[in-house]
């Protein structure tokens, strides 16, 4: 009974509130794409801007993180995939949230380090992000980590909206699980989409420190 409870709180956490943090990120980061470096310094400003934001952090996401990371890691361990034999997609995707689950607790912690906890120690501001990031996806090491693992993310986010809606009753029937698989593996392609043009936009533009366009010249599209 206790794993019962700890697996549904783990699955709602997964999707509230660390699924609309991820959506959250996902529209911040789009901003330079919509707003170039203005865009996006101003979504970040306004994010900061918010009353007791440190607050909500550790409450809505530090914290829900923390737990759905750490128990998502034991469920992953204790997996028992059983792809060798039965070759259907629901296994597939069964195998494919764990792995997901692994790459993306290590890069969101990787993350983490180098952006929000950089700013905590005063090694770049919030008005610096931009630069920042810039500096860091146009390193091609990072550029591929970063572009493997956000598509791991959105995938594992977007299935495990599947998963919840069939642990907690919402979808009820073959019917009606087979039409949610449609609509979340169709907002897995959205994500993954305007993760991945964000971040070649941020390849693309250059940055002052101070978050202002210096060169706007999108030089990976250009080639």
């Amino acid at each position: 009974m206790k794993g019962f409870y700890s697996r549904k709180l783990h699955s709602l956490l997964g999707i509230i509130p660390l699924g609309f943090f991820l959506l959250e990120h996902m529209i911040t980061n789009f901003s330079a794409v919509e707003g170039g470096p203005e865009g996006f310094r101003d979504a970040v400003k306004w994010i900061n801007s918010l009353p007791l934001v440190l607050v909500l952090e550790i409450l809505f996401i530090w914290l829900p993180l923390l737990y759905h990371g750490v128990y998502g890691t034991y469920i992953a361990f204790q997996a028992k995939p059983n792809n060798n034999r039965f070759k259907h997609e629901r296994n597939l995707r069964y195998t494919l949230q764990r792995v997901t689950g692994i790459i993306a607790l290590f890069f969101i912690g990787w993350h983490i380090w180098q952006t929000r906890i950089q700013v905590s120690l005063g090694n770049v501001t919030h008005e610096g992000l931009g630069k920042w990031m810039h500096d860091i996806v146009t390193q091609p090491f990072y550029f591929t980590i970063y572009l493997i693992s956000v598509i791991a993310v959105s995938f594992h986010f977007t299935n495990g909206l599947w998963s919840f809606m069939v642990s907690w009753g919402i979808t009820v029937g073959p019917r009606a699980q087979r039409v949610s698989s449609y609509i979340c593996m169709g907002l897995f392609v959205i994500v993954a989409v305007m993760f991945t043009w964000s971040l070649f936009v941020f390849r693309g533009i250059e940055f002052e420190a101070d978050g202002t366009a210096m060169l706007q010249t999108l030089k990976t599209f250009i080639g």
